[in-house]
């Protein structure tokens, strides 16, 4: 072990502390443990606890280094859930920063109840972020401009706020916001809690420190370079959602004699170690979880050259000191750092050339420039694998493989067989080495073929729409199998690969895809294993269900184990192609025992009773009935006059009003007293 990875092992080690003993509430401890993170790192460890007191805080950290969760972490332990009003402020120099930090506290927050975070930046709707505000939001992230818009607009109330927090303060004060973030301290209440992180501390930061801190205590983490010029470091850039298909390629491509993939929590290793290990490599999973005699095998294993790849986080492979391991791929981009310096530096070893492959998502360039600034040296980037490269890539390796079985001789034998099958023909030289190399090659395909989608869970295969008959195998030799077991009765792709596997004596790498949905299972198999599968395992029960696996589009399919709707069949027709799948043919229902069977005789044809009792015939047109009255307009004359022709009134003739017109003041004797007039109308009532 080198240098560099002592002072980094030192640092990152947490004495054992676990965030419960932190003083945290016990549901955020929990919801730490659900998200699967183990021990707090140092930063977190020598602030969490300082907040917590109520103290305000000065730390000297670089991003990565976990400062996200050790003031959010304080921050919600502070919070009341039952008070809407906006009780804690995080300013961020940019709108990812905003985002980031504004998604890791929701996730914190996951235990709590009614607990509302708002990111609030420029760019987005400020009429949706006032609505927001007017409903409520306990913790506002957000940039500086946007923060000062909405304060001169009314629609931020800083009356509630009693903590807040300047999250890289020289990252803002190069921005230009300082102006901004003197005018938010100001406005905020005390007494307060303020929380300053900066990576450096130019004198504008120190001197908002002294203006507005009081007795803050200071935490600093000295700031460490790395040097690994064994270590080529690389990066891709990649969604989500393509991280799997591109990390099964990357393995294929690049074959190691040991690879390393790092998560950053215990549920992510152990759910892409099964991911793998369906996908046919040897993969076990390394967190947390495992006792030390569980590591200790896993490392000896990987020595021994019994498993090839190892899905660990970063507190299990603290110590892990293997020569085979030539790649570390980061999966997910560490929090930390420091954590990504002692990840790298887990190949290397002994002198040996090392590999390292960083993922990095959109939103994780900015921490991917961090890492850059925190080790010095620059992480390049790779080309996307593809499945044209994954597939001259297999023919390489047979070819190789071929070239080895030739140059160890003793092929006499099989050069007779092949000799005498082309003096039989029809089929010549290169036809027969062809089959010969298929059938040496197994059932692992040269093409890299894209994984066909999920299917529907209930959805009957057009193979098996019309007769029921089962599915024709691929065109590389695989046939798909459904297993009446999904989800739901919590089945793994271990389960599966190790019941066949064991059962039929099957070779795991042999195994996948495997498809698993709410109620069913698919599985990929090679042709000549089926009819072993099926003797062995079509009888296997899991968890006391039958498992009853068959060849898909074979037979009926199960129906949902939910409840039917009400009316009727809740199986839904069907489509084969542009067409419904042809109905059942009608079955008539048989008679009760000792009922006379009664003969179906149609009806003949004059039998029936003429649909009009009359014929019709067309009405003549004078058959028609004349109107009782003529019209005829009414003559001018005919109107009744009006009883009284209209003159207007004069003006003498309308009555003189009660009062004199001029208007005189009533003296005040003349009014009558207020409690009289009350009386009349608050008084008691009659009785009915």
């Amino acid at each position: 072990m080198t240098e560099t990875d002592t002072d980094t092992e030192s640092n990152s080690e947490s004495n054992g502390i676990t965030f419960a003993q932190l003083g945290l509430r016990p549901e955020i401890a929990g919801t730490l443990i659900q998200l699967g993170y183990e021990a707090p790192t140092p930063v977190q460890e020598k602030t969490i606890p300082v907040l917590l007191e109520g103290k305000d805080v000065i730390g000297q950290a670089q991003t990565g280094t976990g400062k996200t969760a050790a003031f959010a972490l304080p921050m919600l332990s502070h919070l009341d859930p039952n008070n809407k009003q906006t009780q804690a402020l995080v300013l961020a120099p940019t709108r990812e920063l905003a985002m980031l930090v504004a998604e890791a506290i929701l996730s914190y927050a996951r235990g709590m109840q009614n607990v509302t975070v708002l990111p609030v930046y420029g760019g987005a709707s400020i009429v949706l972020q006032m609505k927001h505000l007017q409903r409520g939001a306990q913790i506002v992230v957000g940039t500086p401009g946007r923060l000062i818009d909405h304060l001169d607009r009314g629609t931020l109330d800083l009356s509630g706020v009693k903590m807040i927090v300047l999250d890289e303060a020289d990252e803002m004060l190069k921005m230009g916001f300082i102006e901004e973030v003197e005018r938010m301290l100001s406005l905020v209440p005390t007494p307060r809690q303020i929380a300053l992180f900066s990576a450096t501390m130019p004198d504008e930061v120190l001197r908002i420190a002294q203006r507005h801190l009081v007795k803050p205590v200071h935490i600093e983490l000295p700031h460490k370079t790395m040097s690994a010029p064994a270590i080529e470091q690389r990066f891709l850039n990649i969604s989500e959602g393509q991280k799997l298909e591109v990390l099964t390629q990357l393995l294929e491509l690049e074959a190691s004699e040991a690879c390393l993939i790092f998560r950053r929590t215990k549920t992510g290793a152990a759910e892409l170690a099964e991911k793998l290990e369906a996908r046919g490599f040897s993969a076990v999973p390394m967190h947390g979880d495992m006792n030390q005699r569980e590591r200790e095998n896993v490392i000896r294993r990987l020595r021994a050259g019994q498993i090839e790849i190892v899905v660990a986080t970063d507190v299990a492979a603290r110590g892990l000191d293997v020569e085979q391991i030539e790649h570390v791929i980061n999966y997910d981009v560490p929090h930390d750092v420091e954590a990504y310096v002692h990840r790298i530096g887990r190949t290397g070893r002994a002198g040996r050339t090392g590999m390292a492959t960083l993922f990095v998502t959109p939103r994780e360039r900015r921490m991917m420039r961090e890492i850059e600034r925190f080790t010095g040296a620059a992480i390049k980037p790779m080309k996307m694998p593809t499945r044209a490269d994954v597939a001259a890539r297999r023919i390489d390796v047979f070819k190789e493989n071929l070239r080895k079985n030739i140059k160890e001789g003793d092929l006499d034998l099989y050069v007779e067989v092949v000799t005498q099958l082309a003096e039989e023909g029809p089929f010549d030289m290169a036809e027969i080495a062809a089959a010969a190399a298929r059938l040496a090659n197994g059932t692992r395909s040269l093409a890299a073929v894209a994984e066909a989608p999920e299917p529907r869970p209930f959805a009957r295969p057009a193979a098996s729409a019309g007769g029921g008959a089962p599915a024709a195998p691929s065109a590389d030799g695989k046939v798909r199998l459904t297993m009446a077991v999904g989800k739901r009765d919590g089945i793994r792709p271990a389960d599966i690969v190790g019941s066949i596997a064991n059962e039929a004596d099957v070779p795991g790498s042999d195994i996948g895809p495997i498809d698993i949905t709410d109620d069913m299972t698919f599985v990929v198999v090679p042709e000549h294993y089926v009819a072993k599968i099926l003797e062995k395992v079509g009888s296997a029960k899991f968890k006391g269900r039958p498992v009853n696996i068959r060849v898909a589009g074979a037979g009926e399919v199960p129906p949902p184990r939910g409840p039917r709707r009400e009316g009727g069949d809740d199986r839904r027709p069907q489509r084969t192609g542009s067409s419904f799948a042809p109905k059942r043919e009608y079955t008539p229902r048989p008679s009760p025992p000792g009922a006379p069977r009664r003969e179906y005789t149609p009806r003949p044809n004059d039998d029936r009773k003429p649909a009009y009792n009359k014929p019709y015939a067309p009405r003549a047109t004078d058959d028609r009935k004349p109107f009782a009255k003529p019209y005829a307009p009414r003559a001018t004359d005919d109107r009744k006059p009006y009883a009284k022709p209209y003159a207007p009134r004069t003006t003498d003739d309308r009555k003189p009003s009660a009062r004199p017109s001029s208007f005189a003041p009533r003296r005040d004797d003349d009014r009558k007293p207020f409690h009289a007039k009350f009386a009349k109308k608050t008084g008691p009532k009659k009785p009915r």
